[in-house]
């Protein structure tokens, strides 16, 4: 069983056409699956968009009536899958985005390599030309400063040249290790991309195999500005790694 998890946040314009392209990749490359979306407090029409998918689709909706943001989502989103799996070895969870960003299609890419036994796939987005200004600034100094030598350890994982995008994929039973060693904190925390890293770095120190895959990412169907802060985005990267160096100096001490 394959787990796609959609953290969702107002995405009405292009939530129901992603699970309807998710249907069609699934059509063509057959694999049983269930569809987790944690709609996060949305405002736009986004319950009203997914409710006419129940009857299509194999799909959960997590609806919180209050804004958790994302870290949150997505620990939501780990727990309720784990809770269902049969067979986690067997089973994964591919956490993307809402937005189109994320392309279905890569999916068969992601899953094959799953298959042939790597616990941990990263799909790394290739640099396009539609790629919008501050996501490519972003992705640019963030390459940069995890090659910084105080932080660099804390910033990177290992055979992975983007730490900090969405769209991954999961072995279950490092789901569950991961879900384990967190306890009743959640399982990653902070902004977007520390939140990815984290959950990244936690996750690749449970698995006994990370593998990453280059993809092409789609913005030019995304129908809103991008969310990405350069300097918000980036200062919260750097402060990320300050604090896990410092962690790490108090526990060595």
């Amino acid at each position: 069983m394959l787990y796609l998890c959609i953290p969702s946040h107002n995405e009405a314009p292009t939530i129901g056409v992603l699970l309807w392209r998710i249907r069609k990749v699934f059509r063509e490359f057959s694999r049983e699956y269930e569809i987790l979306v944690f709609d996060d407090a949305s405002t736009d029409e986004t319950t009203a968009v997914l409710e006419p998918y129940h009857k299509v689709l194999p799909l959960t909706v997590i609806r919180s009536e209050q804004r958790v943001g994302y870290a949150a989502a997505v620990d939501a989103l780990f727990r309720a899958a784990g809770q269902r799996t049969k067979y986690p070895r067997r089973d994964a969870v591919v956490l993307m985005q809402a937005d189109f960003t994320d392309q279905p299609e890569s999916l068969p890419e992601l899953i094959k390599r799953f298959e042939g036994g790597a616990d941990v796939i990263v799909a790394e987005p290739a640099s396009v030309a539609a790629t919008p200004d501050p996501v490519r600034k972003l992705a640019s100094w963030a390459r940069r400063a995890a090659r910084l030598w105080p932080v660099r350890a804390h910033l990177s994982v290992p055979g992975v040249n983007d730490p900090f995008g969405t769209f991954r994929l999961f072995r279950i039973t490092v789901v569950r290790d991961v879900v384990r060693a967190a306890g009743d904190a959640r399982v990653t925390d902070g902004p977007v991309h520390v939140a990815n890293l984290e959950l990244l770095r936690r996750a690749a120190s449970l698995a006994r195999r990370v593998e990453a895959v280059a993809v092409e990412p789609r913005y030019d169907v995304r129908p809103r500005p991008s969310r990405v802060q350069v300097w918000p985005d980036l200062k919260a990267i750097l402060s990320a790694g300050w604090a896990a160096r410092k962690r790490r100096a108090v526990v060595t001490a």
